[in-house]
């Protein structure tokens, strides 16, 4: 029966992020509950949309003795802080070097980390895990698409396997495959032969969805070549971590990895002028909207994709909210995090009406939006999502409300978690169903759960840190020559 430790430690960095994730944000969970220890694992990780889901089924399949460890994960932010990496990534690696002898490691990472004092953090990682537990037990690794794969991470596991749709609704799919993978090499007791390409260009997670071009047959492509192969993953990375190794890449694994790691790469950079699509300001969005709900009979959907929770925003801004208001649109909006407006509501009580400065406190060039609202519910932000992307994860928002001002409804939140889940506006009272405009912050997910209902989904820019085009940010530490977009200007070395 082989002894394989189990755990995970989750963070997406967007280096531009207006605040960075400490241990107690982690200890918190952001939505995600709080950091989970030994058995605690099983019991709430077991069943969810989770890489370690699905190495924990496919590992009692195989009847593995497991040894779970330390999982955790923060909404997506800024840097993860020092005494957060070195106080978690320490008690994780001590937990398993506690455990040996093993046969194996399966890890759930994101793969994007950064740190105050790491540019790599899953690298760092796997680099002080492999010291601790030497080169003999293999480590499988699951990542997110959107990892930001570096030569470290490849050097110290044996094997990391992606997620292979965006919004991500096979987590638990590629925990299954890693740990089948892990599976493999210990039955062999030999590891495989790896490869590892980066790709020249930056995209916009906007334009990656798995859910429409160029993505859609890139992934098919990817499952034609990954049947040469022992395992394989495109990751279309994080495009918001100035550091050398951000970007897109190939993995591939086993005989002809090398040859099939090129094909994939090729295709990618064929792909490239189609990784750019339509974007609308505020205005141009709800005008756009309006137009489109006329006799629908189906909200429209819009992405708030710069102030997306899950791409390192604060989920705050007020540019979509003032647009809808400007022009009388009904409709409605989430989620909006503030937890002090959350607490001024919760004193006053449903059916009250309140003067707040909600939001707008993260991003420059925005400002809360001063007005008086109705408070129409309130919660205590602890409830299941179904949806495809959540997967039933109890999420855990904090002191929750449903507020209206105007012909607008806004579910407001204490903690960050992107709009990815229809029973996050009903959870408040707001049948989303029932509205004409739907305006999220998220960039992707929300399309698994949101699209079936829309009647058309548009991308819109307000302000916020999460650039729809990543050549607008202010880079430095990019390597030289990655093209800043799809077809756009090579990074020479020079902030941008």
């Amino acid at each position: 029966m082989p002894r394989i430790a189990i755990g995970g430690f989750l963070h997406e960095t967007n280096t531009f992020g207006p605040s960075k994730a400490t241990y107690e944000d982690f200890d918190g969970g952001s939505g995600y509950g709080p950091i989970r220890h030994g058995d605690a694992i099983f019991a709430h990780l077991a069943n969810v949309n989770a890489a370690i889901a699905g190495a924990i089924a496919e590992g009692r399949a195989r009847g593995w003795e497991m040894v779970p460890t330390l999982w955790c994960a923060a909404s997506p932010s800024a840097h993860v802080t020092e005494d957060a990496f070195e106080r978690i990534g320490g008690a994780l690696i001590d937990r398993i070097a506690d455990a040996m002898p093993l046969d194996g490691v399966f890890l759930d990472l994101h793969g994007a980390m950064v740190c105050e004092h790491l540019d790599d953090g899953e690298g760092e990682l796997l680099r002080r895990l492999r010291a601790r537990i030497g080169d003999a037990v293999p480590v499988a690794v699951a990542l997110d698409l959107h990892a930001n794969v570096t030569p470290l991470m490849v050097e110290h596991a044996d094997l990391l396997e992606s997620y292979r749709t965006y919004p991500h609704v096979d987590m638990t799919a590629t925990g299954a495959r890693a740990a089948a993978a892990l599976a493999r090499m210990i039955e062999r007791g030999e590891k495989p032969a790896k490869a590892f390409l980066q790709a020249p260009f930056l995209s916009a997670i906007a334009w990656q969805s798995t859910w429409a071009e160029p993505a859609r047959t890139l992934y098919a492509r990817l499952e034609e070549i990954a049947r040469s192969t022992d395992a394989m993953s495109f990751n279309m990375g994080f495009p918001a971590a100035d550091f050398a190794d951000c970007g897109m890449s190939v993995l591939a694994y086993g005989p002809g990895a090398g040859a099939a790691a090129r094909a994939m790469m090729d295709a990618v950079e064929a792909a490239e002028p189609e990784f750019r699509g339509r974007v609308y300001t505020p205005e141009e969005g709800i005008a756009e909207a309006l137009r489109l709900a006329r006799g629908a009979g189906r909200p429209v959907v819009l992405s708030d994709t710069q102030d997306n929770p899950g791409a390192g925003a604060n989920s705050d801004t007020t540019g979509m909210l003032r647009a809808l208001l400007a022009a009388g649109a009904p409709g409605a909006i989430g989620n909006l995090f503030d937890p002090a407006s959350a607490r001024i509501v919760h004193q006053a009580g449903q059916g009250a009406t309140v003067r707040l400065a909600l939001g707008g406190r993260s991003q420059p060039g925005d400002a809360p939006y001063q007005g008086e609202f109705t408070v129409e519910s309130l919660s205590d932000g602890v409830f299941p999502c179904p949806g495809p992307f959540y997967g039933g994860r109890v999420m855990q928002m904090g002191p929750s409300a449903a507020l209206r001002i105007g012909a607008v409804r806004i579910a407001l939140t204490s903690a960050k978690a992107q709009m990815a889940d229809r029973e996050m506006f009903r959870a408040l009272g707001i049948p989303p169903e029932d509205e004409r405009i739907l305006v999220v912050k998220s960039s992707n997910h929300f399309r698994a759960d949101f699209q079936p209902i829309a009647a058309a989904v548009l991308v819109c820019a307000a302000p916020g840190p999460m650039a729809v085009n990543p050549a607008t940010l202010p880079w430095r530490r990019l390597r030289p020559g990655l093209r800043l977009e799809p077809l756009g200007r090579a990074f020479t070395g020079e902030p941008a």
